[in-house]
């Protein structure tokens, strides 16, 4: 049996360090992985990361995204707690998405991967 507080608090190295070994992946590292990973995912919260957008606004700032797709991943990060959506009383009404507190946690996260593709995938691109 654990003593109480450990595992709590382990990095991400030494839950790699776990998989190399032959370990079990961190779940939460899987699903998070999975929930960012998730297509056009990251460039949503990437365009939310500078202030609160309407759905339009969204819809424009990522390319070639559909409105139906990102209405579908809307509610998905909204039901995960990472966006949040506010209604505006009008006339007209208003609404707005933008990250949580949780979502803005992501920032730095983000950041991070974001120089590591400019840094190793445009030598590597296939674009």
């Amino acid at each position: 049996m654990e003593a109480a507080g450990e595992g709590q608090g382990e990095s991400l190295a030494d839950g790699m360090d776990d998989v190399a070994r032959g370990g079990p992946c961190c779940p939460f590292y899987h699903e998070a992985i999975e929930l960012v990973g998730r297509r056009w995912t990251g460039a949503i919260l990437a365009v939310l990361m500078d202030r609160p957008m309407r759905f339009s606004e969204v819809g424009q700032a990522v390319p070639e995204l559909s409105d139906r797709l990102l209405s579908a991943r809307m509610k998905e990060l909204e039901a995960r707690g990472i966006v949040q959506r506010t209604v505006y009383s009008g006339p007209p009404v208003r609404v707005e998405y933008s990250l949580s507190e949780m979502g803005r946690e992501l920032g730095p996260t983000l950041s991070q991967l974001q120089e590591w593709a400019q840094r190793w995938l445009s030598r590597h691109s296939a674009v």
